[in-house]
């Protein structure tokens, strides 16, 4: 009785933190959780920003500047906050730290419909925001940066203020509310006043505000003013540092040949003729890491002579489970498998089969989108150095975190002798959410006696060991009543889920995880759109192959939008309706879409007479909206078909509202 009694009372203990734990909001995401070395002439107000004493103020930038402009909107939210003088303001890479977890790309990541505002989606999205918080991931991606960091900057920077107001106020004696900033400068009405720089030091005294109080957005003079690019000028001028630019003293570099066959390796090898070649240092053989399969690499003393030495080396590979891969036939089987299985419903509303039964007619159709590769412009690239049990990394990375614990596991370190210094990207697109080139430097790195060493892919390794977008088939169907009115939409799409493969590859996490949570990646820019359908039932079937696949660009919404899309037409021109009028009587509830939809019509001329093609074809327009990460977006195309078949487009109209 007495262990029972214990027992019950832990549990229920336990069960009573836990639902404490789950009714406070996430924790503070102002204070590190770690401490930092102290930087000579400035100081640190927060978590986010330091203030030197030349009135510099040092933004700590925990994404990744991949082209989109984050780090200047980013640092634009914090510097309006703090009343900075924008010339002033500069940013700096963040270290890996809790408080620089991405809260908001998770909590999007649910599978849950945009005009869901139920209890269960607020709840699951509190929890899930608090539990990133504590066991998250510093991640670049799911077009979240801004929406993820919109309050933690802006409080960032409100909090700093306060404090250096907070220090001005004590040195002259006065109320704080007495005081006014303005561009980077405190001032009394008496006609005192002092620099950020020179309230600094004083300011890391003042106590950190609990709740700092943020600017009106009338009063806002930075954001939404069109102000230059942080980065641009180091772009125009070549100063920028992208990862294959980095040129540690002493650099070496690497070029690796990686096994034909997915989950392959090296059975054997002869480096004789390529030992023997111009700057050759070292012949290796690494093993499969982090999903990519096991190769061969050449460290020499230039690019070139390590690019020709590999080529020279002579491999054995054992192809390991890895087999032939028809892309048809891919395809085939996508769509074989939608005559078995019905998918997992991620939207239904009413009886779709039933009203497909009962319409007056139906449509079907079958759409197919390949695999795809990211081919960016900068490819793979990791430059590590390892010398007296400790590593430093200089990577383009989109997961600083994951890319640093990849490494410290294959030089079999902890994570804290792991400097990482992340680099600009040229070109994420989702690719460098994974690691795997992060690892195979760190393993070369190993072996190459201290000197830093910058193992980079060929195009060709680039786009055959790929992490793809993956291939889809979806089926749709839909039914219209004797008026033409669309009184059911039904569609079903097969393809193989990302989120799994990811967590596989990066956190060591089953791969089997696929049917513990749907992986929305799969269905999204199909189920989440807000077409108001009288019934509708929208699902996807996850099918395991063999194929490596990643986030890619938008992930689902890159092909289904153009299924919906293109399906959404062929029904508008069975029912003989305008395709802009047939879409907006979808839209009634949904006005902000609907606008976005009229206002593209009527930019493009929408039904107005189009004159021929230089080539004397007619012309015709076709038009799309899709919504997709808080944006909505809607084009016009103008394009003519020629008398050799050929489709040429003479025009686009663009309307978004990015929210």
């Amino acid at each position: 009785m007495k262990r029972r009694t214990v027992l019950l009372g832990g549990v229920g203990a336990v069960g009573a933190l836990v639902i404490g734990w789950s009714a406070l909001p996430p924790r503070q995401r102002l204070l590190p959780t770690q401490d930092r070395p102290a930087v000579a002439d400035q100081s640190a107000l927060n978590g986010w920003v330091r203030i030197g004493s030349d009135d510099s103020v040092t933004i700590l930038m925990c994404k990744t500047e991949m082209g989109q402009g984050a780090h200047t909107g980013l640092a634009m939210l914090l510097a309006e906050e703090l009343d900075a003088d924008w010339s002033k303001v500069r940013v700096e890479a963040a270290p890996i730290d809790a408080i620089y977890n991405n809260l908001a790309t998770t909590v999007d990541g649910l599978p849950f419909h945009p005009d869901d505002d139920g209890v269960l989606k607020n709840v699951a999205g509190w929890l899930t925001a608090k539990t990133m918080r504590e066991v998250g991931v510093m991640v670049t991606g799911g077009s979240s940066s801004i929406k993820d960091l919109w309050q933690p900057m802006r409080e960032a920077g409100a909090s700093a203020r306060a404090m250096l107001v907070g220090a001005a106020a004590a040195q002259w004696g006065v109320a704080p509310a007495e005081c006014s900033v303005t561009s980077g400068t405190v001032a009394h009405p008496s006609g005192r006043s002092a620099r950020y720089g020179e309230l600094a030091v004083a300011a890391v005294g003042q106590p950190l505000p609990r709740r700092p109080a943020l600017k009106d957005p009338a009063r806002y003079t930075l954001i939404g003013q069109p102000l230059r690019r942080i980065e641009a000028p180091a772009k125009v001028d070549g100063s920028a540092r992208f990862g294959i630019d980095v040129r540690p003293a002493g650099l070496r570099y690497a070029s690796i040949v990686m096994c034909p066959t997915l989950g392959g390796r090296v059975a054997r090898f002869d480096a004789g003729a390529a030992a023997a070649m111009p700057g050759v240092r070292k012949v290796l053989a690494i093993p499969p890491l982090h999903g990519a399969a096991g190769g061969v690499v050449v460290i020499a003393d230039a690019p070139f002579q390590a690019l020709r030495a590999v080529q020279a080396v002579q491999v054995d590979w054992d192809a390991g489970p890895g087999q032939a891969i028809d892309s048809d036939a891919i395809l085939r089987e996508l769509a074989a498998s939608l005559d078995r299985e019905p998918g997992h419903a991620f939207f239904e509303h009413g009886d779709a089969d039933a009203a497909l039964r009962s319409a007056t007619r139906t449509l079907r159709a079958e759409y197919r989108a390949p695999y795809l590769a990211h081919a960016a412009l900068e490819p793979l690239n990791c430059t590590v150095q390892f010398k007296a049990g400790r590593a430093t990394v200089w990577a383009s990375t989109q997961v600083p975190g994951v890319a640093r614990d990849a490494v410290a596991a294959v030089l079999a370190i902890p994570a804290g002798q792991v400097d990482l210094h992340v680099q600009f990207v040229g070109g994420g697109f989702g690719r460098r959410l994974d690691v795997e080139v992060i690892a195979q430097a760190a393993a070369v790195a190993r072996e190459a006696d201290g000197a830093p060493v910058q193992l980079t892919w060929t195009r060709e390794q680039d786009t055959t060991h790929d992490c793809y977008r993956p291939a889809c088939v979806a089926r749709c169907e839909a039914g219209l009543d004797a008026a033409g009115a669309l009184v059911a939409w039904r569609s079903v799409s097969a393809g193989q889920a990302v989120v799994p493969q990811v967590l596989a590859r990066n956190f060591g996490l089953p791969a089997g995880m696929a049917g513990l949570l749907p992986d929305k990646t799969t269905a999204e820019g199909a189920y989440d759109q807000p077409y108001e359908w009288a019934a509708a039932r929208i699902a996807h079937h996850t099918v395991e192959l063999p194929v490596p696949v990643g986030f890619w660009r938008s992930v689902g919404h890159s092909h289904q939008a153009f299924f919906k899309e293109s399906f959404i037409d062929e029904v508008a021109l069975a029912a003989g309706r305008d395709p802009v009028a047939f879409r907006a009587a979808l839209l009634q509830r949904h006005p902000r879409h609907r606008h976005v939809l009229e206002r593209a019509a009527a930019l493009a001329g929408w039904g107005t007479p189009l004159a021929p093609a230089p080539d004397g074809s007619p012309k015709a327009r076709g038009i799309a909206l899709h919504a997709s990460f808080g944006a909505v977006v809607a084009q016009v195309a103008e394009v003519s078909l020629g008398a050799d078949k050929t489709i040429r487009v003479h025009r686009v109209v663009c309307v978004i509202d990015c929210g």
